[in-house]
């Protein structure tokens, strides 16, 4: 039986998934660490981890921590940063800019990418360093 919690394709199989293919499950797995980092934060009640997920699961608070990541990241964890970052995604939410929305799946592509690998390690490094960015939640 395939362990879905614990995947580890290899680079060959990650590099051929699209760029937005790979964004869609770096969508999840930032989403997933968001709610668990809350949750451990001593979030109690679920409408206030609600609001802030809302806050940490948004284009332009991505954007920032991806602009957080960006000088720590290897040659690697780069390249799927800009196949994310250049893809050509049809339309940017309206609480973003298309910079932001650009930046934001470049970092879900790369966050899927790492996921899909089995680089946890590395992944839940990159996140906790992002989250230092986050104020007041």
């Amino acid at each position: 039986m395939e362990n879905y919690f614990e995947m580890h394709m290899t680079l060959s199989q990650v590099k051929e998934i699209s760029s937005l293919g790979l964004a869609h499950i770096g969508d999840g797995v930032y989403e997933l660490l968001c709610r668990a980092y809350l949750c451990e934060k001593g979030g109690k009640k679920v409408n206030n981890l609600h609001k802030n997920a809302i806050k940490l699961v948004n284009a332009a608070y991505q954007a920032k921590v991806m602009e957080k990541l960006l000088p720590v990241l290897t040659e690697e964890e780069q390249d799927f940063y800009r196949r994310g970052k250049n893809a050509h995604t049809h339309a940017a939410p309206k609480s973003a800019t298309p910079q932001e929305y650009a930046k934001a799946t470049g970092l879900e592509a790369l966050f899927g990418a790492l996921y899909l690998m089995g680089r946890t390690e590395r992944l839940n490094e990159l996140f906790c360093l992002g989250m230092e960015a986050q104020n007041g939640i």
